[in-house]
């Protein structure tokens, strides 16, 4: 009898312990609505523009004392449609960008173009938090990636500022992988305003 009750009792554990994996993760990305647009909106048009924070990995990002302000400013124009991706709210992104080097000894100026996709992990009161990847071709390379094939990450804070806008906090990093002798890698920091129509 004791075995028995043994097997229940761990069983009901077992079930459980997926019943709150449920209810916690996978539950509010199916039961919330996509806090990156309006209801009822299929697009979003946004501009984002970021000041470089020097050269280094992802996890440079991590550390602001250990920033470098360099003379860089990216200036990004973004197209947007809702999509759900593991059940979470996301968008998929066309990305249109101008990298501006104002120092040559520092890097080079540069265009790209690219496809990205963001999804939020958590919102709350029109508050939502993500993050993102994707890769983008550039028209050069330069002193801090070789390539002209380079993938971005971005994470972002973002906040309903009315039925139809959206501002977001970013940070995004880019480099290739190691698969080039340089790539040191650049990172950005900036604002973006989205429209969703």
């Amino acid at each position: 009898m004791c075995r028995i009750e043994k097997y229940t009792s761990g069983r009901y554990n077992q079930n459980m312990k997926k019943i709150c994996f449920c209810a916690f993760f996978l539950l509010p990305g199916m039961l919330y609505a996509n806090p990156m647009f309006a209801d009822h909106t299929q697009n979003s048009i946004g501009i984002y523009v970021a000041q470089s924070t020097g050269y280094g990995d992802l996890g440079h990002l991590a550390f602001p004392w250990e920033w470098d302000i360099s003379p860089m400013t990216m200036i990004m124009l973004q197209y947007s449609q809702p999509i759900r991706l593991f059940r979470l709210p996301a968008r998929i992104n066309f990305n249109v960008m101008q990298n501006f080097a104002y120092r040559h000894d520092q890097g080079k100026s540069f265009g790209a173009i690219g496809v990205s996709w963001d999804v939020v992990f958590g919102q709350i009161c029109g508050w939502y938090i993500g993050a993102g990847i994707g890769p983008y071709m550039r028209d050069s390379g330069d002193d801090y990636v070789e390539s002209r094939l380079v993938f971005a990450e971005r994470v972002f804070i973002g906040k309903n500022i009315s039925e139809n806008l959206r501002a977001e906090l970013f940070s995004q990093h880019f480099s290739n992988g190691d698969f080039t002798k340089i790539n040191r890698g650049f990172n950005f920091i900036g604002l973006a305003i989205n429209y969703s129509f």
